[in-house]
């Protein structure tokens, strides 16, 4: 079961959320957040698997909110947002967001995406994550950047996988383009992700993507 934290402040749009995540089988609806600062407080009491975060909301945003339960790995988070090359998008997605929806997404994609960001696939909706995913490779990114150097700790597969997921390929999609079992298409990632010290494999797709891979 995928026990999911719906962070949302328009009352009619988060009871829309729970409706549709209510009427699946393998997933609950542990808890309902009204603001980011009970998103946080909620993600830390109840141990989701997955927040479902919106971007703009009261007290604290979406993206500072997705930056402290990131932090303390209290569970993976899908934002939504209203508007699909958002600034605030690319800040949620800096912050270790596993990916991001629009609103308008049918209810089945909705249940589609969070099962796959269940599964450890941080990139939903390939056609709207090759297009983000070049707007966000072109935002300057603030902080420390990996060092180049740093890839040399890379095996010569983890640097493919690397690579495709610089392409917003999803796990599935590396197995099959290097021709391996997607289980340890899996474990490249979650290796390849310790290594770097990267949150997330967005992160590392952008990181793909400023090197060059």
């Amino acid at each position: 079961m995928i026990r999911v934290l719906v962070a949302e402040d328009q009352s009619a749009v988060r009871a829309g959320l729970v409706l549709i995540l209510g009427s699946a089988p393998d997933i609950e609806v542990a808890g309902e957040a009204e603001d980011g600062e009970q998103a946080v407080e909620l993600a830390r009491d109840l141990r989701p698997d997955l927040v479902l975060m919106d971007v703009q909301m009261p007290r604290l945003d979406g993206v500072s909110a997705t930056r402290r339960i990131v932090a303390e790995r209290l569970a993976d988070v899908l934002v939504l947002t209203t508007f699909d090359l958002d600034a605030y998008v690319f800040g949620a997605l800096r912050a270790g967001a596993a990916g991001f929806l629009l609103k308008d997404t049918e209810a089945r994609d909705l249940l589609e995406a969070v099962r796959t960001v269940a599964r450890g696939e941080g990139i939903v909706a390939p056609a709207v994550t090759r297009r983000l995913l070049a707007e966000f490779a072109a935002v300057p990114a603030r902080g420390a950047r990996v060092d180049p150097a740093v890839l040399d700790s890379l095996t010569r597969r983890e640097r493919e996988v690397l690579g495709r997921l610089g392409e917003g390929l999803s796990n599935a999609e590396i197995a099959d383009r290097l021709d391996m079992a997607e289980g340890t298409v899996k474990t490249h990632v979650s290796r390849l992700l310790a290594k770097l010290e990267l949150r997330s494999r967005v992160q590392a797709a952008v990181l793909a993507r400023d090197l060059g891979l």
